[in-house]
C-alpha cells in the first residue's frame, strides 16, 4: 500500500496559480449488451447481472449520479454496491465503520486505493469515486461518472432493467450542450471556487457559476424540465449540485451571491426530482455535510458542522400544473 504522503499528493488539485484543476478518469471501458468495445477502452464488458459492483461516497455529487441511475433503471438486484465513510483524510475514501457505510464485499478492503491496486499495481493516479467492478475479470470497468451513467442507462434494457431512455437520440446534440455548460461553470464550478487559492481564480468562477444559475432559471421558468417536457440525463447530473448547493456551497464553498431557494423555478424543480419515485433514498444529507465540514481541513480547520439550513425538499413543487 502506498504510504500517506503519496496519497496525500493524488488529492492535490490545485496549481500554483490558485486554480482547482480536475483530472481526467483513467478507467475508460464500457459495459455493453453483448460486450462489444464502447465509445472507449476494450471489449468483453458485457451486460450480465450480477457481475459488476458499484463503489460511491454518499457525500460525492459524481458518484451520486450513479447511484440516482442504479435506482431509475432499476439495476439494484444487478448490481451489487458498496458505500465509504463521510470522511476522506490523507488515506482517500475509506470503508472504516460508520452510518450509512456499506463495506466492501469483493476485496474486503479498507481504502478505496487498495481497489485501484488490486486492479493494476502501478496505477499512480487519484483514488475517486465512483467505481465500477467487474467480478467476472477481477478489475476496473470505469471510474468516469458520465460514462457510467450511459451504461446504466441503455447496457442492461436487454436484461431487465427498467425502460426508459434518459440520453435519447434525437436530443442527445442539446443535451450535451447543457451538460458540457453546466458541469464546466456549476458541477465543477463550485469545487473550483470552493478550492481557489487566490482572490481572482475564486472570482473568476463564482461569476459564471452564477450566470448558469440564472439561465436554468430562465429556462425552467418556461418549460418544466432542462430538455423539454421529459425528464433527461441533463436533469439527473444536475440534481446532486443543487442538493447540496444551500446545505453546502453556498457556505463552505463561498457560492453565495445567492441562494437556490432565492430561485423559485430552479428550487421548485429541484423539489420535483428529489420527489421523483426513488430519489430520496439516494440522498443522504448526514453523510453529504460530515463530508465536506469534515474532510476539508483547509477550509474548515475545526471541522465543525452546522445544523443549517433547514431545507424541506418535500414541500409542494406545483410543477405539475
Amino acid at each position: 500500500m502506498a504510504d500517506v504522503k503519496q496519497l496525500k499528493s493524488r488529492f492535490e488539485v490545485s496549481t500554483t496559480s490558485g486554480r482547482f484543476v480536475r483530472k481526467d478518469a483513467a478507467f475508460r471501458n464500457w459495459i455493453t449488451a453483448d460486450g462489444s468495445p464502447g465509445p472507449s477502452g476494450e471489449g468483453g464488458f458485457a451486460a450480465e447481472p450480477g457481475r459488476y459492483h458499484l463503489y460511491i461516497s454518499a457525500a460525492c455529487p459524481w458518484a451520486h449520479r450513479t447511484r440516482i441511475f442504479r435506482k431509475i433503471k432499476g439495476l439494484e438486484a444487478m448490481i451489487s454496491m458498496s458505500v465509504t465513510h463521510w470522511f476522506m483524510g490523507g488515506f482517500g475514501w475509506t470503508f472504516e465503520p460508520g452510518g450509512g457505510v456499506v463495506p466492501d464485499p469483493i476485496l474486503g478492503a479498507v481504502f478505496v486505493s487498495e481497489i485501484y491496486q488490486a486492479a493494476d499495481s502501478q496505477y499512480d493516479g487519484r483514488f475517486t469515486v465512483p467505481l465500477l467492478w467487474d467480478r467476472k475479470r477481477a478489475t476496473i470497468v470505469s471510474n468516469e461518472s458520465s460514462e457510467i451513467i450511459r451504461m446504466f442507462n441503455s447496457a442492461f434494457d436487454g436484461a431487465g432493467a427498467i425502460a426508459g431512455d434518459y440520453y435519447p437520440a434525437e436530443h442527445r446534440a442539446e443535451i450535451d450542450a447543457i451538460n458540457l455548460r453546466v458541469y464546466e461553470t456549476l458541477n465543477n464550478g463550485v469545487y473550483k471556487a470552493g478550492f481557489a487559492a487566490t482572490q481572482e481564480a475564486y472570482e473568476e468562477t463564482v461569476v459564471p457559476l452564477f450566470e448558469t444559475l440564472d439561465w436554468l432559471e430562465e429556462r425552467l421558468t418556461r418549460q418544466r424540465y432542462l430538455v423539454g417536457d421529459s425528464v433527461t440525463e441533463a436533469d439527473w447530473r444536475l440534481l446532486p449540485t443543487l442538493l447540496r448547493f444551500d446545505a453546502v456551497y453556498v457556505g463552505h464553498f463561498k457560492c453565495n451571491l445567492r441562494r437556490l431557494i432565492d430561485y423559485p423555478s430552479l428550487s421548485a424543480y429541484t423539489r420535483e426530482l428529489y420527489q421523483w419515485p426513488g430519489i430520496r433514498e439516494t440522498v443522504d444529507f448526514d453523510h453529504i455535510k460530515r463530508h465536506y465540514f469534515e474532510s476539508h481541513k483547509s477550509i474548515n480547520p475545526l471541522g465543525v458542522v452546522p445544523l443549517g439550513p433547514l431545507i424541506d425538499f418535500d414541500a409542494p413543487h406545483h410543477r405539475d400544473r
